[in-house]
């Protein structure tokens, strides 16, 4: 008979409230030390254009999110919360702005022009999805926008797509020596691979087509190996600008070169 699964020891709770007081602690000495030699770290009371409030704000705020290194945690929790709370209001802000002021309210408000209402009827059949009984016209304004969009990335995905599948069909041969263009070679040979590795309608038994599946499947593994390292290196570079900000703009340990 299997025993009971042991649960995990559960952390006291005055843990988190002794590590944001030695946290807070910390910040102070260093606040204070800044203000005694600001060659060190940036002072809170520097002023504009870049204030060391901002700067002092955004080090405590990375500190708080990369707390996560360590484990889940209230402080990391915090820090997410706000920071999500901050891009929503941005984004409701950016909307308004972008969006729904110049290109809905001044046409309906300022130019008269009223069928500009007509978007906000359709704006407000959005909300219908609450409305057992009336959820129907949610669905109707939904499966409209997603025609529109259905034809929409068509036509995106058509100017994107097509151009590369003609751009597929290159020459092999050319009218000078060697009159091999060996990167199309190339080219066409990767393609023809890894389109053989696709062919899922009949049974692969040749060892030839069994072969170059094998290749084709190599091809596309170098192929997402290499977006992947384009992806962390994306990430690295966002890393190391997160650290410039730590150890340039907030302590400087980092210095800055002239001009900056």
């Amino acid at each position: 008979m299997e025993g009971i699964p042991e649960q995990p020891a559960q952390e006291p709770k005055w843990l988190w409230p002794m590590v944001v007081a030695i946290g807070a602690a910390v910040m102070v000495i260093l606040a204070l030390f800044a203000q005694a030699n600001p060659s060190a770290i940036t002072p809170i009371s520097k002023p504009e254009p870049r204030g060391g409030i901002v700067i002092w704000v955004g080090a405590v705020f990375t500190l708080l999110l990369y707390s996560i290194l360590y484990r889940e945690n209230p402080l990391y929790r915090f820090a997410e919360h706000v920071f999500v709370g901050l891009a929503a209001g941005y984004g409701t802000y950016q909307i308004w702005n972008t969006i729904l002021f110049p290109e809905w309210y001044e046409p309906l408000f300022k130019s008269g022009k009223w069928l500009w209402t007509l978007a906000l009827v359709a704006g407000g059949m959005y909300f219908m999805v609450y409305n057992r009984r009336l959820s129907w016209m949610s669905r109707m304004v939904m499966l409209m926008l997603l025609g529109f969009d259905a034809g929409i990335y068509f036509r995106v995905w058509a100017g994107d797509w097509v151009p590369q599948l003609g751009d597929s069909f290159r020459p092999l041969v050319g009218p000078t020596f060697p009159y091999v263009n060996l990167t199309n070679i190339i080219f066409m040979g990767a393609m023809l691979a890894v389109m053989v590795y696709f062919l899922f309608s009949f049974e692969q038994r040749h060892r030839g087509l069994r072969n170059t599946a094998a290749t084709g499947r190599w091809l596309m593994m170098i192929a997402f190996g290499a977006m992947f390292g384009s992806t962390i290196m994306a990430r690295m570079s966002l890393f190391i600008g997160r650290l410039t900000f730590l150890f340039q703009d907030w302590i400087h340990l980092i210095p800055k070169n002239p001009g900056t």
